[in-house]
C-alpha cells in the first residue's frame, strides 16, 4: 500500500525536517502541527508541506489531525524535563496518539524511540522511551520501532555543543568520559523512516540505528573541539562530581545542557547489541556515513547549511 498523506508529530525538529524534506520529495502530502508555525519557515516552503498550528497534547485537536491520514510519523520526544514531563512526553503521547489512529482507521505508525530504551533502564528517559515503546508494540497497529544512537547532523546539539564550549573553556571537564556512543548520520536515520514506510517487511519490527564507527564520549568531545579549530583538555570528572556539576547545569538559565538524568543513562554504553552493526536490508541503507567527513565541515562552519545559515542571521532573516 502506498501512504501519501502523511501526519508528522515533531516534524519541525532537527531530525522531523530531514524526513519532512524526504517525504515531500517522494510527492507526499505532510501534516506538520506546531504550537510556533513561524519557527517552521524551513518547512513552509516545501511544496506539499502544510504546518499548522496545533496542540497534539490534546485529545480533540490530535484526533482531528489524524483523521484522514494514511500514516503517522511521531517523532516527538525530550531528553531533559521532570518525571511528569517525561511521562507526558514519551509515554502518553505514544498511547493517545494508538487510540486516535484506531479511532480514525489508520493503520501505520512510524514511532521514534532510543538506542537503550528500556523499562527497567536506569534512567527516566530510557524507562519513559521503553514504556512509550511497550505501549506501541501491544498495538494492533502496523507499526515499526527505530531506536537510533546519538544523532548528527548540522543542527544537532550534541557535537555542536562540545564544539562552541571548546571555544570557551581550555578545560572541558566531564562525566561518563568512557561510555561508548555509535553516532548515526541524521539523513540515514530519515532515510530509513522513509524507506520503511510502505515496506511491509518492516511492519511489526524495531530497528536499531548506528553508525559504521564506536567512539567513547572523550574521543567524540576532542573530535567536535579539534573540528571546530580550538585546542581544550579533557578530564574525565568522577561520578560524585560530575552528579554536582549535573545539578547545577540544571538550574542554569537556557536549554539544560546536563542533567543527572542524562548521567544515569551514561551507566550503559549507547551501541547497537549486535557488532558490526549492519542495517537490516530492508530499511535500504546500503552505506552507513561516516561522523569524520561531515561533522568535521559544519563544526567548521564550512557546510552548506551552516554557512547559509549564518547569512540569513546577518540578514535578519
Amino acid at each position: 500500500m502506498q501512504h501519501k498523506n502523511i501526519l508528522v508529530l515533531g516534524g519541525s525538529g532537527f531530525i522531523g525536517r530531514y524526513i519532512v524534506n524526504l517525504l515531500t520529495g517522494r510527492g507526499c502530502r505532510v501534516l506538520v502541527p506546531s504550537r510556533r508555525r513561524d519557527r517552521a519557515k524551513h518547512l513552509i516552503m516545501l511544496p506539499t508541506c502544510d504546518v499548522v498550528d496545533a496542540n497534539i497534547h490534546d485529545d480533540a485537536t490530535l484526533n482531528h489531525l489524524i483523521d484522514g491520514q494514511d500514516a503517522v510519523i511521531n517523532l516527538v520526544g525530550i531528553l531533559h524535563g521532570t518525571q511528569r514531563d517525561f511521562e507526558r512526553v514519551n509515554v502518553e503521547l505514544p498511547q493517545r496518539v494508538i487510540a486516535a489512529c484506531k479511532a480514525s482507521g489508520v493503520r501505520r505508525c512510524l514511532h521514534m524511540s532510543a538506542l537503550g530504551a528500556d523499562p527497567s533502564g536506569p534512567s527516566l528517559y530510557q524507562r519513559s522511551n521503553g514504556t512509550g515503546e511497550a505501549a506501541v508494540r501491544a498495538s494492533s497497529l502496523d507499526w515499526t520501532i527505530f531506536q537510533p544512537s546519538v544523532v548528527f547532523g548540522v543542527e544537532d546539539v550534541f557535537l555542536n555543543m562540545f564544539g562552541k564550549l571548546s571555544a570557551l573553556l581550555p578545560v572541558l571537564p566531564i562525566g561518563g568520559a568512557s561510555v561508548r556512543f555509535q553516532p548515526v548520520w541524521v539523513e540515514d536515520v530519515a532515510a530509513a523512516f522513509v524507506n520503511s514506510l510502505d515496506n511491509e517487511a518492516t511492519y511489526r519490527k524495531s530497528y536499531e540505528l548506528a553508525g559504521p564507527k564506536i567512539y567513547t564520549l572523550r574521543e567524540l568531545v576532542r573530535f567536535a573541539a579539534r573540528a571546530a579549530g580550538h585546542r581544550c583538555a579533557v578530564v574525565a570528572l568522577p561520578d560524585s562530581i560530575a552528579r554536582l556539576q549535573a545539578m547545577v547545569m540544571e538550574h542554569l538559565p537556557g536549554p539544560t545542557l546536563l542533567s543527572r538524568d542524562n548521567l544515569d543513562s551514561m551507566k550503559r554504553d549507547n551501541v547497537a547489541s549486535q557488532q558490526p552493526y549492519r542495517p537490516a536490508p530492508e530499511l535500504g541503507l546500503h552505506h552507513l556515513t561516516p561522523l569524520e567527513p561531515e561533522a568535521s565541515l559544519y563544526l567548521a562552519g564550512m557546510h552548506p547549511r551552516t554557512r547559509f545559515g549564518g547569512f540569513r542571521a546577518k540578514a535578519h532573516r
